[in-house]
């Protein structure tokens, strides 16, 4: 029971205080839904640039897949259905699917009907601020796409927008509230009333304030998962897109600021894709969920959006180069040569206030060969409380030193963190050797009577990487765990292991631990999970060096 109480004192003591006496305002005020008729919509002004489609699909219009699993929603039961995991539900009410350039217009207005029809106001998963929140947005591009609201639509539209503009996040704060100040402000824009206007101008003030707390110097998005920032990075993209075509006066200072951020977002994305052009992943992170990098700078391009040019130091070796970025606000370090990238996670877990997306990753990396993944973190393949979803989180899915069985940071449940992890001294520096060297410390398993620092150093050279892992202190049992990518063979070799990637034979040499191959999953989507293998490094003593270079077969 004690240790109970501790773990929630170590995860609470870290929140905001809106957070907690917003969560009892939440739970205790229930609003009553207005019913009152929709109010008059604005007219268009400018042409509505095509959004990036949905990631979404609506089969028919009884069958939807999403997260890479296909359910009925043939009754309306289905659209609260228990057997469901809530993600997939969520997914449901989004609407996302209407965004679809294959969607059935038709199909899709009969959908629209049975959920006004099946899902009462105020009751049901539909009827929370987040779902609400996507849905209100993607009722409201897809008119703009062309396809008219009828009356009852609209009548349903503006209840649902009252409605959140008395439900708004204030209690979980981060992406949620940064998605609700975004629907109230379509919702302003979209509708022309007095309590139009209201919605806008909260939806206004809401983003100013998020948009300067929420995006990092380094253009990062402060929750430190290249998926949640690559939504985030959609969502301002859709403002400026809402903004061309209504030209509603209250957003008329506001353009150059979300101009400005979105681009330093795209130059961060890009130090944090891989070369075959998708996101790495750190914390919680999948493909198929956000936008994909091209897509979004596709977008970022119809709307008149660059981005700047990566700042770059440079180590030179002969003709070669290896080239770093330290991304120093969110914690990242992206390493380029002529064959090969990696990215390098030297961060705190994320807002201390808020690290419900955050894993135990600290001093984990990703590596490309070629453009082809080689050692990688596990992924995420799901949400919730479940044993997976721990695991999923926990330090030995990542490219991390586990030591005496622990993970490095305290997570825990779904999305909650105790004690965290804190980064020290991290730094990149240039050698007479024509080579990137960075060192990271970190205090994650510093305990009473327990193992101290943990430092780390990488060296990178044209060709070839090495890392040195030492454990100050005492301890029973460390662990480094280097994940590799299913299309990567491994077979032990000559004190370390032997490795196939594509037309590369990588020798994977240890020195000061016992090397084993395990099985391991990889998990580079929601409800995907794929055969892979791990490299186990025992310590013998306190340090461990492990080194690996490649040639062409």
């Amino acid at each position: 029971m004690l240790r109970k109480v501790l773990l929630y004192y170590r995860t609470l003591r870290r929140l905001k205080p809106v957070q907690i006496y917003g969560r009892v305002w939440f739970k205790l005020y229930t609003p009553k839904p207005s019913m009152a008729p929709a109010p008059p919509v604005r007219t268009v002004e400018h042409p509505w640039s095509a959004p990036i489609d949905g990631s979404q699909k609506m089969l028919s219009a009884t069958r939807f897949r999403f997260l890479n699993e296909e359910h009925e929603c043939r009754t309306c039961g289905d659209w609260n259905n228990p057997t469901y995991s809530k993600l997939w539900i969520y997914n449901l009410h989004y609407f996302d699917y209407l965004n679809d350039t294959d969607a059935d217009a038709e199909t899709a207005r009969t959908i629209v009907q049975r959920w006004i029809h099946e899902n009462p106001p105020g009751s049901g998963n539909g009827w929370e601020p987040y779902p609400l929140s996507l849905r209100i947005v993607n009722w409201i591009k897809w008119h703009l796409a062309g396809n008219a609201l009828d009356q009852a639509m609209l009548n349903s539209l503006a209840i649902q927008c009252r409605h959140l503009s008395r439900r708004v996040e204030y209690h979980i704060l981060g992406n949620h509230l940064f998605a609700n100040a975004k629907a109230m402000i379509f919702a302003g824009c979209f509708f022309d009333s007095t309590e139009a206007t209201e919605w806008l101008e909260r939806g206004l003030a809401i983003l100013d304030r998020q948009i300067r707390e929420q995006v990092l110097g380094d253009g990062g998005h402060f929750e430190l998962s290249p998926m949640y920032h690559s939504i985030i990075l959609c969502d301002i993209l859709d403002l400026i897109n809402l903004r061309h075509a209504y030209g509603v006066p209250e957003t008329d200072r506001r353009p150059a600021e979300w101009r400005q951020t979105a681009s330093h977002m795209l130059g961060w994305l890009d130090h944090m894709t891989h070369p075959d052009g998708r996101i790495a992943f750190f914390n919680d992170a999948a493909h198929g969920i956000a936008p994909s990098p091209n897509s979004l700078k596709a977008y970022a391009s119809r709307s008149g959006i660059g981005y700047p040019p990566r700042p770059t130091a440079m180590a030179s070796h002969q003709a070669c180069t290896v080239i770093f970025t330290h991304l120093q606000q969110s914690g990242y370090i992206h390493i380029a040569a002529t064959s090969y990238t990696a990215i390098l996670d030297v961060a705190d877990i994320g807002p201390s206030y808020l690290p419900a997306h955050g894993h135990a990753d600290v001093t984990s990396f990703e590596f490309s060969l070629d453009g082809q993944r080689v050692f990688v973190n596990s992924g995420t393949s799901c949400y919730g409380t479940g044993d997976e979803r721990q695991l999923q989180r926990g330090t030995a899915a990542h490219n991390c030193v586990v030591v005496d069985g622990r993970n490095s940071s305290e997570v825990w449940s779904g999305f909650r963190v105790g004690r965290r992890a804190s980064v020290r001294d991290a730094s990149v520096s240039s050698d007479a050797m024509k080579s990137i060297r960075v060192r990271c410390t970190h205090d994650g398993y510093r305990r009473r009577n327990g193992p101290g620092h943990c430092h780390r150093e990488w060296t990178f050279r044209e060709t070839g990487v090495e890392i040195r892992d030492t454990v100050d202190g005492k301890f029973h049992d460390a662990c480094a765990w280097i994940h590799l990518h299913p299309d990567v063979a491994a077979q032990p070799g000559n004190h370390g292991v032997s490795l196939t990637s594509g037309s590369y034979t990588i020798d994977f040499h240890v020195e000061g631990g016992l090397v084993t191959l395990e099985p391991s999953t990889f998990h580079p989507g929601f409800g995907v999970s794929r055969t892979s293998q791990s490299i186990r490094i025992r310590f013998d003593g306190s340090t461990i060096r492990y080194y690996w270079h490649w040639r062409q077969r």
